[in-house]
């Protein structure tokens, strides 16, 4: 079975990494997709936003964390993984009182999509995962 997802958007955080027992780091961030388009009945400007939360393993999380931060432009390739209390995605309140939903995502491929000004190294670079995943 084959199970692959690529989303393009920007960082609605800076990075969290931490280092489990095992001296493995793993980083995660969220990324926020946007689309918009016009209603043809109101003509008005619908604007619709999809947030991934995105865990990276091994030298390319403590990479991800020291170039990336909230705004920066990413691309990101890797598997989608369901909420196992629902097989679907996470759902949760947002502040307005609004239902909302985030997909997670486990990386393979980030290429920095900023550019050289926003990120000093590593614009448009690909980071691939060598490290085997943990689970």
């Amino acid at each position: 079975m084959y199970n692959k997802i690529i989303i393009a958007g920007n960082l609605g955080r800076d990075p969290e990494m931490r280092y489990l027992p095992s001296g493995q780091a793993v980083t995660n961030f969220s990324v926020a997709t946007n689309n918009s388009w016009t209603d043809k009945n109101t003509g008005e400007t619908v604007k619709e936003t999809t947030w991934f939360r995105v865990t990276v393993w091994g030298k390319q999380a403590e990479i991800m964390n020291e170039y990336l931060s909230q705004g920066s432009k990413v691309l990101v390739e890797g598997s989608l993984k369901c909420d196992p209390s629902t097989g679907g995605p996470r759902v949760f309140l947002r502040k307005d009182g609004t239902a909302g939903a985030s997909f997670e995502i486990t990386a393979n491929v980030i290429r920095f999509l900023s550019s050289k000004n926003e990120i000093q190294q590593g614009g448009g670079a690909a980071a691939e995962i060598e490290d085997d995943i943990p689970f």
